[in-house]
C-alpha cells in the first residue's frame, strides 16, 4: 500500500474537543468497551454491504468474505480491526469522523425506512463509538475503501486532538481497517488474551465471523434470534451451559419473542437446582441483556423482577433505549415496558407447564417456590398471576405433596367464604398440636403455611377467587356449630368460674380465658387476640433479634370437656397450690404449641412441682 501525494488537514468542528474529552474521560466506564464498540462498527459495516450487494450489480471487491479480522501486535503496541465492509469515500471520512455523534447507521436505517425496507442488525452510532478508541490511543488511522467500483482508498488518522487528516492510499481493499497504536499504560490491549476475553464477553454472538490473529472467537451462535423449529435440542443444552457456566441440563426453556409493545427475542432457562437453596447465597441476576447481538450487560438489575433473578439466558431488543455509550438504559417507562412483557410471558409459560405435566411443576416448585412467594408477597402487579402458581401442604394431601389455591377452592364446602391457613415450623408440628381439631371435626380443609415467607404472602395476596385468607389461631375466627361431642363436661356456671379463676392466675400474660368449642382432644389453646401481628410474625422477629414493641397478646381457650380442665376444677378447691402450678403449665403448655415458649426453664421446674405433689399423694 502507498500514499499520494495528496493530503489535507482538517479541524474538528469548533465543539469537537469539549465533546472529545468527555468522551475519553467521562463517557465510559472501562476502557476495554472501545473493542466492543468498533467490532459493532465493523458488524454494521459488513451488513450494509450485505444490503447493498442485494440491490447492486457491481461492487468492488465482491470476492472478499464478510468477517471481521483483529490482530495484535505487542511489539509494536498496536491493535488492528478490519473489515470488508461498505468502507467509506472521503467526503464519508469527514462527515461520519470529523463530527462526533454523527452516525451514519442512524442515516442509513432512516434511508432504509423510507423505502419501505427495515433491517434490525445495525447496532453502530458511528461516531461516538469510533472515538472510544482515543481512551486508550495515542493515535488512530482508518484505511478505508468504498464498495463503489469507481471508488478509491483513504487513509484517516488523527491524536484527538483537535485535528486529523486525510491521505488518499492505493492498494486499499475494501471496507475499513483501524490501526490504533495505545498509550505505553494501555498495551495490555495489543495482549491477544486481552482482546480474546473481551470478544467473548461482548461480542461472542456477532453474526458475522470475527478472527483473532487467526482463530475465530464467535463460534456460539445467537440460538434467540433463529426459528424454534430449526434449532435442535443439543444446541439449546448447549447454549444453556454457557450462558449458566454450569454442566447440568435445564429444567425448563422458553424461547420466544414479540413486536409490540416491544421488539423482543428471549430465550430464558430454568436451571435444574436453585443455588440460594443450596446455601450458596443470594445471587445475582442471571438474564444478560443484549441489542442487537451485543452484550450490553450480563446482570442487569431492573430487566426483570428481583424474585426471577434464578433465570438464566439471554434478552436482545433493538428498541433498547440506550445511553449514547450503550452502557446503561435511559428510558425506565420502556424498561419497566420489556419487563413486565417478559414477567408476564413466563408467568402464562409456567401456568402452561402447570397445567400440562403437574408432577413436573411440583418438583419445580419445590426447588423454586421461594422465588414465586416472594414475587407474591412483594409484587403487586403480578401478585394474581402468581397466586395461582403457588402450592401448599394441606390437611388433605399427603406429607411432601402440595395442592394448588385453586383445588382448595374447588373442595370448599358449599356456603365456605374463607380459606382457612396454620401456619408451623413442620406439619407435624401442626397435626400433633391443638389448632387443627376444630376443622378436623368440621371436614375443613386447612393450608399449612410451613416457610417463613407463607404468611407474607397471605397476608399480602389477602385472597383468592373472592375468598380472604384467615388463620386458624385468629381469636374471633366464626366456625359452622356442630353436635356437642359425647361425655361429661363442666357446666355453664362452673366453666364460667373456672375461667375467670384462671384469668387471675396467669394475670397481664392472658387477654380473656373462654370455652370455646374449637377444642375436641386438647385441654386448652392459646389464640392471637393482635390483628396488627400473627404470633409466626413475632416469633421470626425474635429469630431475628428484633423484639416487637409490646407483649404478644394472646386469649386463652379451654375444653370444658377434657378431664383435665375438669379435674382443675376440682383441685382449686382441694388444693389450690397444685391447681396454680397446673393453671401455670397448662398455659406454658399452650404456648409451647403456638410456637411462643421463649424460655423453657421455669416450665421445667414446675414441673418437678407438680411430680413431686403427684408423688407425694397419698393413695
Amino acid at each position: 500500500m502507498s500514499t499520494t501525494s495528496e493530503s489535507n488537514s482538517f479541524s474538528f468542528q469548533a465543539e469537537v474537543q469539549q465533546l472529545l474529552d468527555i468522551v475519553i474521560n467521562s463517557l465510559y466506564t472501562d476502557r476495554e468497551i472501545f473493542v466492543r464498540e468498533l467490532v459493532s462498527n465493523a458488524s454494521d459495516a459488513l451488513e450494509k454491504l450485505r444490503h447493498v450487494q442485494i440491490t447492486e450489480k457491481k461492487i468492488f471487491d465482491d470476492n472478499l468474505n464478510l468477517e471481521i479480522n483483529i490482530t495484535c501486535d505487542e511489539n509494536a503496541g498496536t491493535l488492528t480491526i478490519q473489515d470488508f465492509g461498505i468502507g467509506m469515500t472521503r467526503e464519508e471520512l469527514v462527515e461520519n469522523l470529523g463530527t462526533i455523534a454523527h452516525s451514519g447507521s442512524k442515516a442509513f436505517l432512516k434511508a432504509l425506512g423510507e423505502s419501505g425496507q427495515n433491517n434490525a442488525n445495525l447496532i453502530g452510532r458511528f461516531g461516538v463509538g469510533f472515538y472510544s478508541a482515543f481512551m486508550v490511543a495515542k493515535r488512530v488511522r482508518v484505511f478505508t475503501r468504498t464498495w463503489h467500483p469507481e471508488g478509491k482508498g483513504y487513509c484517516w488518522s488523527s491524536e484527538g486532538k483537535g485535528h486529523y487528516e486525510i491521505e488518499e492510499v492505493e492498494g486499499q481493499r475494501r471496507g475499513c481497517k483501524i490501526i490504533i497504536e495505545l498509550q505505553e499504560e494501555h498495551k495490555e490491549f495489543a495482549k491477544n488474551w486481552r482482546v480474546k476475553q473481551i470478544l467473548e464477553r461482548y461480542s461472542r454472538f456477532v453474526q458475522f465471523p470475527i478472527h483473532l490473529d487467526g482463530e475465530q472467537t464467535n463460534k456460539m451462535q445467537a440460538l434467540w434470534l433463529r426459528s424454534k423449529n430449526e434449532i435442535k435440542e443439543e444446541e439449546y443444552t448447549e447454549f444453556y451451559k454457557f450462558a449458566a457456566n454450569t454442566s447440568d441440563e435445564p429444567r425448563y426453556r422458553l424461547h420466544f419473542n414479540a413486536d409490540a409493545p416491544l421488539a423482543l427475542n428471549a430465550l430464558l432457562f430454568v436451571p435444574q437446582n436453585s443455588p440460594e437453596i443450596q446455601g450458596l447465597g443470594r445471587i445475582d441476576p442471571g438474564v444478560a441483556l443484549h441489542c442487537r447481538k451485543i452484550l450490553i450487560d450480563s446482570h442487569p438489575k431492573d430487566l426483570l423482577p428481583e424474585w426471577l433473578r434464578f433465570l438464566k439466558g439471554v434478552i436482545d431488543s433493538e428498541d433498547l433505549p440506550l445511553n449514547i455509550s450503550r452502557e446503561t438504559m435511559q428510558d425506565s417507562a420502556l424498561v419497566r415496558k420489556l419487563n413486565t412483557v417478559i414477567t408476564k410471558r413466563f408467568l402464562k409459560f409456567l401456568e402452561e407447564e402447570a397445567g400440562k405435566n403437574p408432577e413436573g411443576y411440583a418438583e419445580f416448585f419445590k426447588e423454586f417456590g421461594f422465588f414465586l412467594k416472594e414475587g407474591a408477597a412483594t409484587d403487586f402487579s403480578h401478585r394474581e398471576t402468581l397466586a395461582k402458581l403457588i402450592r401448599f401442604e394441606s390437611s388433605l394431601t399427603e406429607a411432601g405433596k402440595t395442592t394448588s389455591l385453586a383445588d382448595y377452592v374447588s373442595r370448599m364446602k358449599e356456603g365456605q367464604k374463607e380459606i382457612y391457613y396454620i401456619v408451623a415450623p413442620s406439619r407435624q408440628a401442626i397435626e400433633s398440636g391443638p389448632y387443627l381439631e376444630a376443622f378436623r371435626a368440621r371436614n375443613l380443609e386447612v393450608l399449612f403455611l410451613l416457610e417463613p415467607v407463607d404468611e407474607f404472602v397471605v397476608s399480602n395476596t389477602r385472597e383468592f377467587d373472592g375468598k380472604s385468607f384467615v388463620a386458624a389461631d385468629q381469636d374471633d375466627l366464626q366456625l359452622e356449630e356442630t353436635p356437642e361431642p359425647a361425655g361429661e363436661s363442666l357446666g355453664a356456671e362452673e366453666t364460667k368460674e373456672l375461667c375467670l379463676w384462671l384469668r387471675g392466675v396467669l394475670g397481664e400474660r392472658v387477654g380473656e380465658v373462654s370455652a370455646g368449642k374449637r377444642l375436641v382432644e386438647s385441654p386448652a389453646l392459646i389464640l392471637n387476640a393482635d390483628k396488627m401481628m400473627s404470633m409466626m410474625m413475632r416469633r421470626m422477629m425474635k429469630a431475628m433479634n428484633q423484639e416487637a414493641d409490646a407483649p404478644v397478646k394472646v386469649n386463652m381457650e379451654i375444653n370444658p370437656r377434657h378431664q383435665l380442665i375438669r379435674n382443675v376444677a376440682t383441685l382449686r378447691s382441694t388444693n389450690e397450690p397444685l391447681a396454680r402450678l397446673v393453671a401455670e403449665q397448662l398455659f406454658d403448655n399452650a404456648r409451647a404449641a403456638a410456637g411462643l415458649l421463649e424460655d423453657p426453664r421455669g416450665m421445667v421446674n414446675r414441673i418437678n412441682q407438680i411430680l413431686e405433689a403427684a408423688t407425694s399423694a397419698k393413695p
